[in-house]
């Protein structure tokens, strides 16, 4: 009798996201007369850039010859490709990261969900909440969870950090031992971020428990602010205790394209029951040459344009678009009487819903008062209860009529 993975079962109904896109058809077919504007999933709408496609072009064109035709490619991604992201994301900060720390993937949502293959089932996970709904659904899978408690809406075994406007969204120290760390900054959902001073003292606190840090930095190609880290690696020790996930879907537009990286230090070890150190750099090595067959060559050199002169060029116009669209949508907001968060170093904007309102029930009205669709809070975590995410990834005429929608509510 064939068995099912039991730890599948104790995913809630729905991923966030599905749900949320079947209310829409929903409404969609109720009202086909209706415009409907969705600043909900943080998907970019600016084509990419001109010297991007061009790579995509030359690329392509070797592909059709026999003397410059490529098969399968370094799981850990082409040289050429590693280096520049070793130059121009690290040693231009000052970090020394080596080209065999980098790894090449489709997507920081790929290995942020397969990165927990290297670690035990017994290590305790904490999370920020409200978080990415992949670190807790792919380590439920895992299973690292004990069961789904309704009345809470949490998992046992998992320990919740609240990052909430009750402590600006500074998530505290753990109380208790934990093992493995999700922190992702800029922080998706809430757009808020952590100063250098408040990073060190998850990095401090890794160390001193042997924990490890697996930092998501997808967005810090928007941060406008100064004080606010790029990397986790540009606080002392980082190194010995984090792994960290970038991608060039925001950044450089490529959310269908599909290029990221992971970078995970030599210095990285885990421990075996036995108390002996194990190299997580080898580890993941790998876990990739035996389950990733790496990135395809022109994608790769599609990524590499990005680090042109020109390409660094227009990708920076496009984040200052998606970043005025953030700056209307926070003021617009601000001006209609709502309390907002986010939208300074982050695409994405986090908002009180009125009294009286679930996130849910926020969602439903928005779409059926100003047919603009969300995100409900509550939907990254209990403490996302009472909140309500919009993204700046729009077109601005569409950000701008969704916001003289809101207001007239």
């Amino acid at each position: 009798m064939i068995l099912v993975n039991e730890n599948y079962l104790k995913l809630q109904d729905s991923y966030l996201f599905s749900t949320i896109a079947k209310k829409v058809a929903e409404f969609t077919e109720e009202n086909p007369d209706k415009r409907i504007i969705k600043l909900g999933i943080g998907d970019v709408t600016l084509p990419i850039a001109k010297v991007v496609g061009e790579a995509i072009n030359k690329a392509t064109e070797e592909m059709l010859h026999k003397e410059t035709f490529r098969g399968y490619g370094p799981e850990q991604g082409y040289d050429f490709l590693r280096e520049k992201i070793v130059e121009f994301d690290y040693k231009k900060r000052g970090i020394n990261i080596e080209i065999d720390e980098v790894f090449v993937s489709d997507g920081a949502k790929c290995d942020t969900g397969n990165i927990g293959e290297l670690f035990s089932k017994d290590n305790v996970v904490a999370i920020t909440d409200p978080v990415y709904p992949v670190y807790l659904d792919t380590n439920i899978m895992a299973g690292r969870t004990g069961n789904y408690n309704k009345e809470q809406d949490k998992y046992e075994k998992i320990v919740y950090i609240p990052a909430t406007s009750e402590n600006n969204f500074i998530p505290e120290l753990p109380k208790e031992k934990v093992d493995m760390i999700y922190l992702c900054f800029p922080n998706n959902p809430t757009g808020t971020v952590l100063t250098k001073d408040e990073l060190a003292k998850w990095v401090k606190y890794a160390k001193e428990n042997k924990a490890i840090i697996l930092f998501d930095s997808a967005y810090e190609a928007f941060i406008r602010e100064d004080n606010v880290p790029h990397s986790i690696y540009e606080i002392d020790g980082a190194k010995e205790v984090a792994i960290e996930f970038r991608s060039f879907s925001k950044t450089a537009g490529f959310t269908g394209v599909r290029c990221a990286y992971t970078v995970v230090p030599k210095e990285l070890v885990a421990y075996t029951k036995n108390n002996e150190e194990v190299s997580l750099n080898r580890l993941w090595n790998r876990r990739q040459c035996t389950k990733f067959n790496g990135v395809p060559y022109i994608t790769q050199r599609a990524a590499e344009a990005v680090y042109s002169e020109e390409g660094q060029k227009e990708i920076r116009k496009n984040i200052d678009y998606y970043m005025e669209n953030a700056k209307l949508i926070r003021e617009g907001l601000t001006e209609a009487g709502y309390t907002v968060y986010g939208g300074k170093n982050a695409p994405y904007i986090w908002l009180k819903v009125p009294k009286g309102y679930t996130s849910w029930e926020f969602f439903d009205y928005l779409l059926e008062k100003a047919n603009v669709v969300g995100t409900p809070g509550v939907g990254f975590g209990p403490s996302g209860e009472g909140y309500f995410r919009l993204t700046a990834f729009g077109s601005k005429e569409n950000t701008i009529e969704a916001i003289k929608r809101i207001k007239k509510m």
